[in-house]
This record gives C-alpha cells, structure tokens and sequence, in this order.
C-alpha cells in the first residue's frame, strides 16, 4: 500500500541531520515499470522548459529533484544540482525540479516563478501542487533526488543533504553506460554562500520547528495556545533551550502565526550558527518592517544576510528569511524577533 504524503518528514530529516549528515543514499536494483518521463506527465506547469515528455528525454540520464522553496534543507543542496546541471548538461545529464509545496503559499505559482528566478535556478522545473508526481515516485522526502538512467530506471536516491561525491560518480557512471565521456579530472565547481552554505553541524543542537498549532513543539508563553482567535500572550523567562514564545496580539492559526498588531514578537532560545525563518505578510503586496535582537542587544556582525547589523529588515516575500549567522563561538542564545507593522505570517524556524 503507498505510503501517504507526510510533510513532517522533513522534519525528520531536520533531526537526523545531527546524526548522519541529513542524507541517505541508496541504490534501487529495478525501477517500475513507468519511465520517469511519463511519472512528469503529471505537471500542470513548467518553468524554464516546455513539457518533457518520453521523446525530449530518451537516452537521457535524469535526476529527479523534489524541492519546495521555503525548505532549508534544499536551499543547502541546491549548488551542488545547480553545478551539476551545468558542468554535465553537454554530456546528456537533465535536471527536472519537482516543485511539491508544504506550505500553502508555494502553491501559488507566480510564487514560484519568483523563487526560480531569484535563486538561480535554470534547470526545468515541474508543478506538482496535487502531488500526483510525488505519489508516483512514491517520495516521503524534501529534498529528494532520484538519479534515472538512460533506460528510464531509477539507479539511485539521496533523501536529505550531503552524499554529494557519491552521487556526482553516479551521475558520471550513468553517463558513462551512454558512452558519454571526457568529464575531466575535478569535480563540478560548487558555489555555496549565504543561506546555500552548508550547516554547521557540529554545533547544531537546535530542529526545526512548525509555529501552527497542528505541528509546533515547546511552546513557552504564559497560557495555552488560543487556537485560530486572537490573544495577547506574554513571555515567560527565562526561555529554555529549544523553547518558543509571544509577545503581543497574535492568532496562532494550524499552519501559521499573524500578528494583529504592532509590536508583536516572537522569541526563540536556540543553539545553532544560522537561524531562519519563514514568513511572508497576511495582506498581499504589503511589507512589515522588523528589529532582531540577539540576547537583548542588536546582532552586529551576527546579523543573517536579511538583515542589517542593526537588525533591521523587512518582509516583502513569502519565503525563507536568514535573520542570524555567527561568526564567533555557538552557544546558547536567546533570538528575539519584534514586528513593527502589524500583518506578518510566520511558518517555521530552521537552523543550521
């Protein structure tokens, strides 16, 4: 029986990650029946390519990439397929992105148009808001690479970050049965910087964490959380490590938390390099203005990539937001995030 769709599996990569670098290789000895081409006949649009169909990619070697452009995890794997897709193009290697959304908002397709644009990604890129392709690669997993021979069989799988080499001389032994050749020496040059850098797994003690009622942990504020109605919460301290909390008027939704009101806050006790977080504006076309502070005080040279060393920045777009990166020791920290404009929508935290 197919296993059903089960978005939490991302987090689980997120906890696994800690243990064994987020990633799980594997080879698949017979692939079923239908060739991956006709699994893609399920995509409603594409980006950056017309639809590939059985003809466009016979005798080609296909990677598979589920992705959904919020997520972390494949922000980090996104310059080694993005290198991989230009350095064996020539050799007959395509790249299809399968764009299945966790959150609600990446179902929105000019939403996604944006994300291809503003992360760089020129490889072909299939909608899949109903998941049909999902089923039919039988994936639990963002990311998920599915490595496809010349033949139309899946030869091998990453589900997770990392396994970057192994899955490189994959890729260069499926070109290779094709009679592909002269790929050189080196591997593909990988440029990874900002959000795309790799984790700092060594000191990452601190998981994702959903800030929607249905899937949230260690939650902290005084009181219990008022589903789907507006409340004014306040913090409890000091925060233990991992914990959450509100400040202010918030309506704590399944998915997300908007803020009613400005002045609303949201502070997170973490232990990682990175933090992230996820969010976007109720009202669209609208922006909202922020302040990170970082144990009290403005972040400096800790400040992520979208914000100052102030820690001023503004939410414009539904997406990923890189609000802290140290460059000193990892410690425990407590983040505080205060909104001055009403009308924001968080997701989730991630960390790296």
């Amino acid at each position: 029986m197919q296993e059903a769709i089960n978005p939490s599996r991302r987090r689980f990569l997120g906890a696994a990650a800690m243990a064994v670098a987020a990633a799980q290789f594997g080879s698949v000895a017979c692939a079923k029946a239908r060739s991956a081409a006709t699994r893609l006949d399920h995509a409603t649009t594409w980006f950056n390519s017309p639809p590939l169909t059985d003809r466009e990619l016979h005798g080609k070697v296909v990677i598979v990439e589920f992705w959904t452009y919020s997520c972390i995890n494949w922000r980090r794997q996104l310059p080694y397929v993005r290198a991989w897709a230009e350095k064996y193009k020539d050799h007959g290697l395509v790249v299809v992105g399968v764009h299945s959304p966790e959150f609600s908002f990446e179902k929105n397709v000019d939403k996604v148009r944006w994300a291809v644009n503003d992360m760089r990604i020129p490889y072909p890129i299939a909608i899949d808001n109903d998941y049909s392709i999902w089923r039919a690669f039988y994936n639990n997993y963002w990311p998920a690479l599915y490595f496809i021979d010349a033949k139309g069989q899946i030869r091998g799988h990453v589900f997770g970050e990392g396994q970057y080499v192994q899955s490189e001389a994959l890729i260069r032994r499926l070109l290779g049965e094709t009679g592909a050749s002269n790929f050189g020496i080196d591997l593909a040059p990988v440029n990874a910087r900002g959000p795309e850098a790799p984790a700092d797994w060594k000191d990452l003690r601190s998981e994702e964490n959903y800030l929607g009622y249905k899937r949230t942990e260690n939650f902290a504020t005084s009181g219990d959380i008022k589903e789907d109605r507006a409340h004014v919460y306040s913090v409890v301290e000091p925060l233990k490590l991992n914990q959450w909390a509100l400040t202010g008027d918030w309506t704590v939704g399944s998915e997300a938390i908007v803020a009613n009101r400005a002045d609303g806050s949201i502070s997170y006790c973490f232990h990682a390099r990175d933090l992230h977080l996820v969010m976007g504006t109720a009202v669209p076309g609208k922006s909202v203005q922020f302040r990170v502070l970082l144990d009290g005080k403005t972040p400096g040279s800790d400040h992520g990539v979208d914000v100052d060393e102030q820690g001023n920045g503004m939410v414009v777009e539904e997406r990923m937001y890189q609000l802290i990166r140290q460059k000193q020791s990892v410690i425990d920290r407590q983040f505080t995030v205060q909104f001055l404009d009403s009308g924001v929508e968080a997701f989730s935290f991630t960390f790296g």
